[in-house]
């Protein structure tokens, strides 16, 4: 995968946190918390993709463009970021090399453990 770094995303995610939409779980939730195939489903019949990419802190552009395989990285239910999403993306992140993502993502976390 060649994920770069979705700023859009990364707007967004910081703008709800500093709204106050955190979801503040633990390490390992995002297993539960993450929405199902047919939540991301409905999102993007009511909100389009380009709103449904913008919940995810990487894009990949040699992927057909508006393919759910087009991004990855989420960070939230698509209402809150969620801190058990960013840990568990910042680890992905880390392990496959996207520097860019690993380190926005530590900062989001950073961002939302200083209010």
């Amino acid at each position: 995968m060649a994920a770069k770094l979705n700023r859009t995303a990364l707007a967004q995610a910081r703008k709800l946190i500093k709204e106050g939409k955190v979801e503040r779980d633990i390490r390992d939730d995002w297993s539960e918390h993450a929405p199902s195939t047919d939540q991301e489903n409905s999102f993007i019949d009511k909100h389009g993709f380009k709103d449904f990419a913008a919940w995810h802190l990487g894009r990949d552009d040699e992927k057909s463009e508006g393919t759910k395989g087009s991004v990855s990285f989420p960070y939230g239910d698509f209402r809150k970021v969620h801190r058990c999403a960013v840990i568990s993306l910042e680890g992905r992140a880390a392990q496959y090399g996207h520097d860019d993502i690993r380190d926005a993502a530590r900062k989001l976390l950073e961002l939302m453990d200083g209010d």
